[in-house]
């Protein structure tokens, strides 16, 4: 089936090769205290659009590729939520994680199960929580890259140019370009640098952010996978060919521990050959760090950022805030920092390189405190 949708000035033609995996199984630690361990940042409705951060993604994703076709990787933990956020997602598309691990094996068995539905399929892999500013030009990039991997057996990264020098991001550099104007062979990678090899790489042009999106054709991406993880779903299809629904889930509950506890950009950036990342300009902000959520927001008076709250500012500048409905807050005289609520917990802190302290603050309230608190 070949459906042609329209995105403003752009056509996209929707094939049933194509399919989608996002990713929601994160904890979300860097975004706390408004990202907590039982509703982490991507079922959150964080900057009071009306939907969440994971629906946002599937409302984009469902307009590029079938309904049917977008499977959604988490845990047990979360899988509750996601059932309650995405009623229209098939219960058969929910990859729920038996043991907690990073995202690879999870993508893994999506693409082993993309595989056997459709073996010319493509794949899309894809975080929850990402803001996208051009909509447009994004699923210009989406639809160039599909069209890349469909006529070339490579692993392709969607790049953005940075815009500072941010620890808390991942950087590509660029090698030789490839034969399709805009993408190039991946260099080398280098995952939250220092701010001052950070503010290298920015310098030098060389390096772009990755943006946790990649692009494979599934019979590619599996072989790449077999090259990284033990002998795990690869024996399925050798032990039993003509295995069923339940029979996958069965051995996948089985055996699935056997999976080292590896995040995808590693594996794919790390340790998988043909690589290539495509330069895109869609704009774009991992909503992972307040740092980031400062820069991607619109600025009020002060260059403070309010998210959703309301705030009474005076002689104040350079600040995020976020606070629960129905609270005020009365600030004066702050300069360049994060004031957040949630809960049980109010944090203030200085701005600067905040996704290092809020995750060692995380770390030590739970220690001191216990869970109730993370």
């Amino acid at each position: 089936m070949h459906e042609k949708r329209t995105f403003g000035t752009n056509t996209m033609e929707i094939s049933n090769r194509n399919y989608c995996v996002i990713l929601a199984g994160g904890k979300g630690r860097r975004l706390w205290p408004s990202s907590r361990q039982d509703m982490p940042k991507q079922f959150l409705d964080f900057f009071g659009t009306g939907r969440t951060q994971l629906q946002q993604t599937f409302d984009r994703f469902s307009k590029m590729v079938p309904c049917e076709n977008i499977l959604v990787c988490t845990t047990q933990q979360y899988a509750p939520i996601v059932r309650e956020q995405l009623p229209e997602l098939p219960e058969r598309n929910m990859m729920i994680e038996p043991v907690n691990r990073n995202t690879a094996p999870s993508v893994a068995w999506a693409a082993m199960r993309v595989r056997r539905s459709c073996e010319t399929a493509n794949i899309i892999i894809t975080p929850s929580d990402q803001l996208v500013v051009n909509e447009e030009s994004y699923v210009g990039s989406i639809e160039t890259g599909l069209d890349y991997v469909s006529e070339h057996d490579v692993l392709l990264a969607m790049g953005v140019k940075p815009t500072r020098p941010e620890p808390g991001y991942g950087y590509i550099q660029m090698g030789d370009v490839s034969c399709k104007p805009d993408v190039y062979k991946v260099k080398s990678f280098t995952e939250k640098p220092e701010r001052e090899f950070a503010k290298m790489f920015m310098e030098s042009g060389e390096f772009y952010w990755n943006t946790g999106v990649f692009i494979s054709n599934a019979r590619h991406l599996l072989v790449s996978f077999e090259h990284i993880f033990p002998e795990v779903l690869r024996n399925l299809k050798h032990e039993q060919p003509d295995y069923s629904y339940e029979d996958e889930l069965a051995y996948v509950n089985e055996h699935y521990s056997s999976y080292p506890n590896l995040s995808i950009d590693y594996a794919i950036l790390e340790h998988s050959e043909n690589v290539f990342m495509m330069k895109c300009d869609f704009g774009w902000a991992d909503l992972g760090t307040w740092h980031a959520v400062y820069e991607c927001m619109s600025k009020v008076e002060g260059d403070n950022v309010v998210v959703d709250s309301e705030v009474m500012l005076e002689d104040s500048r350079d600040n995020v805030i976020r606070l629960p409905k129905g609270k005020l807050a009365v600030i004066n005289g702050l300069d360049g920092y994060i004031v957040a609520e949630e809960g049980n917990v109010l944090l203030i802190c200085k701005k600067g390189d905040s996704s290092a302290l809020v995750r060692k603050y995380v770390n030590e309230v739970q220690m001191k405190y216990g869970d109730d608190f993370v």
